[in-house]
């Protein structure tokens, strides 16, 4: 294995572990170099895996990353062990070289050749004087009696061990650390802010500026796309992207924004997927022999007329002869069909020939289309054209199947806000508290109470069964025999394979066992 070596860089990063990347990046980039960074090792909350901050610890190297849970960006970078890494500032070695790496003697460091930065090295040479630190007392069950004291700088902190004995307000920082037993700072953190008691109040929450905009970034010929942080469903196929760091924003109107339109706006996708999964069509075809007892329109498609939406299923055939008419007409129907694959930006778009979009909400129903927000003044009716037609927004939750194939996705559903501004439906809430709030909005439109519960059931997805990891459209039951909030046992203990997807008119979520979305599809 390589020693992993990385230059310092206070209130920006250390090396390509720059604040504010996203999870999905610095595990993309991790994963890249099996030999330099052998074991990775997540750790997040079972019960709440999308509010909670996400740990990442590269035990092999020394250092532990730490995520906020709702964007997934990289908020404090910690090493812990620097026998394993070699940590420079400005071009010089923090600690001294581990004798493993090559070097023979010790220096005066007033400490383990290894065991990190000695205070003398920081404080006079490398970083120079700085404020008096925090000290922060053992717990009451502490066997040594030995605290910590944090020596702080703008945008970096170093951790000495300090016994109780040794402490006191009334000395200063050059004093207390000049002890032989607090010379060599066990752990230096990485944060961005003047301090760390100042970082530490809103290190989950704090805006953090543009990787793009870090001098570290314009010495990389890295390509990395505008951030879409945040995507506004206003209904009626009518979505709102945000831009990061900037108020700019782009729509997409389902049915109308071609091809061109969103290669101009977001740059051509990751990857483009061929759709050619037909596995569910026999549920459309029941749909269709059953019509006479439900509402006409297509505004109430069931999640089994969307799971088409999954851009990594596997191509299936049939030798069936009595088929073949279906499949023609189905092959027909789908021809020039793929996905546009936005890895980097969090969802994927399926690009089609033009089909009906879903009806507005009922709390939009009497305002004027040119009083919509984002609505096309300027229709194309050609049915020869090819035009976004849903969109997936992925949300990367830890412990999911899908983990980690595209950054987290943020998204709020707006039309939900407009009776109660200050309860936002949004990616971090939990379903049973969208659901309740998506029924209300929807009530009008259903025969009875009945009629809500039996087409908003919930069928079950199985991500684990086929020839490939994305082999998705596998069910467990069908309407008729599932129930809502019906899951099967994941297959294994590191995955959650198994997850219910649950439909209204227009939208689609994919739903795990916590009961946090997946994923959700807008058409």
């Amino acid at each position: 294995m390589s020693l992993f070596s990385a230059a310092l860089h206070p209130n920006v990063g250390l090396g390509f572990l720059i604040l504010g990347a996203s999870l999905h990046d610095i595990l993309t980039r991790l994963k890249a170099e099996p030999q330099r960074f052998p074991k990775l090792d997540l750790a997040y909350s079972h019960t709440d895996p999308v509010t909670e901050p996400v740990i990442l610890t590269l035990s092999a190297n020394g250092i532990r990353l730490r995520f906020d849970g709702p964007e997934q960006r990289l908020r404090l970078i910690e090493v812990l062990d620097f026998s394993k890494n070699r940590i420079t500032y400005q071009d010089k070695d923090i600690a001294k070289p581990s004798n493993v790496q090559g070097t023979s003697k010790n220096t005066k460091t007033g400490g383990d050749v290894s065991g990190g930065p000695a205070f003398k090295n920081v404080y006079h040479r490398l970083f120079g004087p700085t404020y008096a630190g925090e000290y922060i007392r053992p717990s009451d069950d502490s066997v040594d009696g030995v605290g910590t004291y944090i020596l702080s700088y703008p945008g970096v902190a170093f951790s000495f061990p300090l016994p109780t004995s040794a402490y006191s307000p009334e000395k200063d920082v050059v004093s207390l650390l000049s002890s032989s037993a607090s010379q060599t700072a066990t752990s230096v953190a990485v944060f961005s802010g003047k301090s760390w008691s100042h970082a530490r109040e809103q290190l989950w929450t704090e805006v953090l500026p543009s990787v793009k905009s870090t001098f570290l970034f314009s010495k990389s010929k890295e390509v990395v796309p505008d951030e879409i942080s945040l995507v506004k469903i206003h209904g009626g196929g009518r979505l709102q992207l945000f831009r990061k760091w900037t108020s700019a924003s782009m729509w997409i109107n389902l049915g109308e924004t071609s091809p061109q339109e969103l290669v101009a706006e977001l740059g051509p996708p990751d990857a483009i997927y061929r759709k050619n999964d037909q596995r569910m069509f026999i549920h459309k075809n029941r749909t269709a022999s059953h019509s006479r007892s439900r509402s006409s329109g297509a505004d109430f498609k069931r999640p089994d007329d969307l799971t088409d939406t999954d851009q990594s299923s596997v191509p299936t055939g049939s030798d069936d002869s009595d088929d073949e008419a279906i499949e023609d007409e189905t092959v027909d129907n789908m021809s020039g069909e793929c996905f546009y694959n936005y890895f980097y930006l969090g969802f994927d778009i399926l690009i089609s020939s033009p089909q009906q979009s879903s009806r507005m909400p009922p709390s939009q129903i009497n305002v004027n289309e040119d009083q919509l927000l984002g609505a096309n003044a300027l229709k194309n009716g050609s049915p020869d054209r090819l035009v976004a037609s849903k969109v997936v927004l992925h949300g990367n939750v830890p412990g999911s199947y899908p983990f980690n194939r595209h950054r987290r996705s943020r998204w709020e559903v707006s039309y939900l806000g407009k009776t109660e501004p200050d309860a936002i439906i949004n990616s971090e809430t939990p379903f049973d508290e969208i659901e309740e709030r998506l029924r209300e909005e929807w009530k009008s439109t259903y025969a009875s109470e009945d009629d809500a519960k039996r087409r908003q059931r919930g069928m079950v997805l199985n991500r684990g069964w086929g020839d490939s990891p994305g082999s998705s459209c596998e069910f467990l039951g069908g309407w008729e025999d599932s129930s809502g909030g019906m899951a099967a046992k994941k297959l294994d203990d590191n995955e959650e394979s198994t997850t219910t997807l649950y439909g209204f008119p227009g939208l689609v979520f994919e739903v795990l066992k916590n009961g946090y979305v997946s994923a959700v599809t807008i058409y």
